[in-house]
């Protein structure tokens, strides 16, 4: 069985490989398979020429790697140990000359120290040399070295006699000398090295452009057979293919061989009877399609009649039969058309059409049947001298024209009972239709306006009716050709006696003419007038808005006087909006309205500028007139009010600015007013300030701090910082926090309590939050993998949908773990309530980024966020640091925040620590972490390094 088995498996084998050649000699046989054998020859060939030369570029490579790694290196090292020993003898020089015994000391650990640097590189040239004599040099320089440094000894020493420093030098220059025969071995070596490796890749070159050539030759030899195999039967081909397309169907395929050209050939016998076939088939079509021209011809709706050169009817069908009213008989083929004529004579202007020969055989007439039926007869001239007639029935198409006329009196009707006057002109100015809302608006006699008259005439008409007082006529034709010609898409408008105003609006039309439509707009102008009322008017107290108010503000001080400009706005009044709803507060902003009016002197203009703002300018008032105004105003809107059965008790805050003293533009005096209110408001509210210059300098400054801000992003003055974070139990730093610092060119270094605030609010927290973002990524990526760095957040960043995709993109760029990335927050961030921010720190916490809530304890609802959001650390705010050890209830709270911290399992951090005595009573109560000037203040990033060494000395230390 077992026998069987091996023969079976032997005969499939051996039936598989003979069905393999069978494959690969069949291939062989066919064209593609020729060129595959040639593509594989000559891939071959070029395969073996690039392997050498790739072998002879790897050869050379080495000996490259040899002359550089070897020669060049050891030459290098050599050299260094000359540094070195040079650097000995300077110390020993120091050293014999030192009286300090601890320089002494430390001079004999540099030469110590220098030694093993020499004995390194003396090692390694020996290592890296070429040669048997350049290895027996680096040993002659050890033993040179160790010689003079016992001479050293010698000579420190006093009791050694016959020992001074002209026997030193001569110990040392011969250690020159050896190092420089090292020097001079290495380098001879690596000459010998560049020679042989000059020889080897010239040599390998002179392979490559034998083998090149070989290539080449063999390549030619194998095209050439291709070429001979195929070329041959190619043109047999293209022979029989071009007889083939010439038309010549009988022309003889010969056979072909077994590969693509015989199969080609055997196509084209194919093809040749294929093009039989189809022409045949095409005679037959031919014949059919006229079978089915005829039937077209009738079923067509029109008539159709063929004459030839002879005046004979050649072709004609049933419906030019009917059409024409005559028999059938009388349109047979072969009939002359001269015996229709009797049949015609109903329709004389059919048969002139259809019989006579005129020279133009090109004609269109209508004619009208005796039946009553109205046809289109068309004439058309043939190639053979004869025309072809069609004739149509356009009964219907008469019907929608008579159709048509009657629209065109509906249209005539709707003209007469438009809205607007309407006249339409000819090139000539002379008047060609007109409406009668025309003459009603003109109030114009119809009896005298008629077409033909003209525009003058028109006009003449209209002033003898007096529509025009106090003008000419040549004075309204001027305005008319003005309008006409200057303001063709805007309305002239004309003003009557009556007090009526009339919208004029010209049109001209592409033959010269020109259209004039009338409209009465004066409703429509009594109510733009209105609205241009209300544009500068509030809406809700009819008061000035800000538009007039500031035009009053123009007009007083273009006369010169002294002016008082007063800001109001009213205190507690968004509680009043909150509280009892928006119809109470409007109510109240009318109430509060008609008591200004009644405290205010009618000379003053009050304004309400928007929301709970009110403003007024009294010009011709002394300053203490205007405190007085104040003053009452105060006093008059602090009195309870009335509101929609509410009693309701608001106040008022006001700012005042005087001109000129206080300035000469009107927005210049409504923003100093501003500044005034809001210094009113920081005293108390219920009161009234001056504007004071300062308060112009402090804004001032802030605008210079807000440009300043604003180029010092794109000037890169801002720079990082980093304060260590200390592990308590071990000591050790685990990571960083990251203090952003402002290298302002004039104030020197800015640190964040100074400019963060300010661009929050003018928005530039969110890009220079992200720049943050990436540099503390990038400069922690460069740290050990143990060390974390924490990155604060303002509350403005988490506005932004843009901040998951910020951290994402600072973590990919830099390479760093998401976990060694920590976000601090604060309350602040919370207050807003949005679950948007929620949704953001889960982001955050899914990337693998720790959050971490920053100076804990000193919100009012710290507790309640700790649920809202599993936060991994919590941070101890530094005002209760500080007060550790002069104040117990710090120490209390501190251990309430440190219980809390551990049964929720969160890391504690510790900010502001500055002493021992703070530190050690953190330690002993169980506090993580620890930050503060104990350790090290905020610095750079290069000089973490230095400072983590210090720390670890002082750790060692304790």
């Amino acid at each position: 069985m077992l026998r069987g088995r091996i023969a079976s498996v032997i005969f499939n084998l051996v039936s598989r490989w003979r069905r393999g050649v069978a494959r690969a000699a069949s291939l062989c046989m066919t064209i593609r398979g020729r060129i595959l054998v040639a593509f594989l020859v000559m891939s071959v060939i070029t395969a073996a020429l690039g392997a050498y030369a790739t072998m002879g570029i790897r050869n050379a490579g080495i000996l490259v790697d040899k002359t550089f790694d070897e020669s060049l290196m050891s030459i290098n090292y050599a050299r260094a140990a000359a540094a070195d020993f040079a650097a000995m003898r300077a110390a020993f020089a120091r050293q014999w000359i030192a009286a300090d015994p601890e320089m002494r000391t430390a001079l004999d650990k540099e030469i110590d120290k220098l030694s093993a640097s020499l004995s390194g590189d003396i090692k390694i040239a020996a290592e890296r040399s070429q040669s048997v004599r350049a290895t027996r040099a680096a040993d002659n320089v050890q033993r040179a070295v160790d010689a003079w440094k016992g001479v050293c000894e010698r000579l420190l020493d006093g009791s050694k006699l016959g020992v001074n420093w002209e026997t030193l030098d001569r110990y040392a220059s011969k250690v020159d000398d050896q190092i420089d025969l090292l020097v001079n071995y290495t380098a001879g070596d690596g000459f010998l090295y560049r020679q042989s490796a000059r020889a080897t890749v010239a040599r390998d070159a002179q392979l490559n452009i034998a083998g090149t050539v070989l290539a080449l030759v063999l390549s030619a030899l194998v095209a050439w057979a291709l070429a001979r195999r195929i070329v041959g039967p190619v043109a047999v081909a293209s022979n029989v293919a071009a007889r083939v397309a010439a038309g010549e169907l009988d022309v003889a395929v010969p056979k072909g061989s077994a590969d693509e050209l015989g199969a080609l050939l055997t196509a084209m016998g194919v093809m040749r009877d294929n093009i039989k076939a189809m022409m045949d088939r095409e005679v037959a079509q031919r014949r059919s399609a006229q079978a089915r021209l005829a039937d077209a011809l009738e079923c067509s709706q029109e008539g159709v009649v063929v004459v030839d050169a002879n005046d004979g009817i050649v072709l004609a069908n049933g419906q030019a039969a009917d059409l024409l009213g005559v028999p059938s008989h009388l349109l047979k083929p072969g009939t002359p058309l001269s015996q229709l004529e009797p049949a015609l004579q109903g329709a004389a202007d059919a048969a002139h059409l259809l019989i006579r020969r005129d020279k133009d055989l090109q004609a269109t007439g209508e004619t009208l049947m005796a039946d009553g039926r109205w046809l289109r007869i068309s004439r058309s001239p043939t190639r053979d001298d004869g025309f072809i007639v069609l004739c149509s029935d356009i009964s219907r198409l008469k019907t929608q024209e008579w159709s048509l006329r009657q629209t065109n009196l509906l249209l005539d009707a709707a003209l007469e009972n438009m809205s607007q006057g309407l006249c339409l002109y000819d090139a000539q100015n002379r008047l060609e239709v007109f409406n009668r809302r025309f003459l009603e608006i003109f109030r114009l006699p119809r009896d005298r306006i008629k077409p033909g008259i003209s525009y003058r005439g028109v006009l003449e008409i209209s002033v003898a009716v007096n529509n025009h007082p106090g003008k000419t006529i040549d004075q309204l034709l001027a305005e008319h050709y003005e309008a006409r010609d200057h303001n063709a898409m805007s309305p002239y408008l004309y003003d009557f006696s009556d007090g009526r105003v009339i919208s004029c609006l010209y049109t001209p039309t592409s033959d010269g003419r020109w259209v004039a439509t009338y409209e009465d707009i004066t409703e429509r102008r009594q109510a733009e007038a209105k609205i241009i009322h209300m544009a500068r008017h509030d809406a809700l107290t009819n008061l000035p808005n800000r538009v007039l108010f500031r035009d009053k503000m123009v007009q007083a001080l273009d006369g010169g006087d002294a002016l008082a400009v007063m800001f109001l706005d009213l205190d507690r009044f968004k509680g009043v909006n909150d509280s009892l709803g928006h119809s109470v507060g409007d109510a109240l902003l009318c109430a509060v309205t008609a008591r200004l009016q009644r405290v205010v002197p009618g000379a003053a203009t009050v304004a309400r500028l928007g929301g709970d703002e009110f403003a007024i300018v009294h010009s011709k008032i002394s300053p203490t007139e205007t405190s007085e105004l104040a003053a009452g105003i105060i006093d008059a809107l602090v009195e309870p009010f009335d509101v929609l059965g509410h009693q309701v008790i608001i106040g008022t805050s006001i700012g005042i600015a005087m001109a000129p003293a206080d300035g000469n533009e009107p927005d210049q005096l409504l923003r100093n007013a501003d500044m005034a209110l809001y210094r009113a408001k920081a005293e108390g509210r219920g009161t009234y300030h001056f504007f004071q210059s300062e308060m112009d300098a402090q804004m001032q400054e802030r605008r210079k701090l807000e440009l300043d801000l604003r180029k010092a992003l794109i000037a890169e003055q801002f720079e990082l910082y980093y304060q260590p974070l200390v592990d308590v139990a071990s000591g050790e730093v685990s990571g960083f926090e990251a203090l952003i610092r402002w290298n302002h060119p004039e104030r020197g270094v800015v640190v964040p309590d100074a400019f963060i605030s300010v661009a929050e609010e003018i928005g530039l927290i969110v890009p220079l939050g992200d720049w943050v973002l990436k540099q503390a990524c990038r400069d922690a990526a460069t740290w050990p993998d143990s060390h974390t760095v924490a990155v604060n957040l303002s509350a403005v960043q988490f506005r932004n949908s843009t901040l998951a995709l910020s951290v994402v993109s600072a973590l990919g760029q830099s390479g760093l773990a998401p976990s060694r990335l920590e976000l601090e927050i604060t309350e602040s961030v919370l207050l807003q309530d949005d679950r948007a921010v929620l949704d953001a720190l889960h982001q955050f916490r899914d990337l693998g980024v720790r959050i971490c809530m920053d100076d804990f304890g000193t919100g009012y609802s710290s507790l309640s966020y700790l649920r809202s959001f599993p936060f991994d650390k919590i941070k101890i705010d530094r005002s209760f640091v500080r007060e550790l050890g002069k104040k117990d209830d710090c120490v209390a709270i501190i251990r309430a925040v440190l219980a809390l911290g551990s049964s929720l399992g969160m890391i504690t951090t510790a900010e502001g620590v500055e002493t021992d005595e703070q530190l050690d009573i953190l330690r002993a109560e169980g506090c993580m972490q620890v930050q503060g000037y104990l350790f090290s203040r905020p610095i750079q990033a290069r000089g973490i390094p230095a400072m983590l060494r210090q720390l670890e000395r002082h750790i060692r230390a304790a």
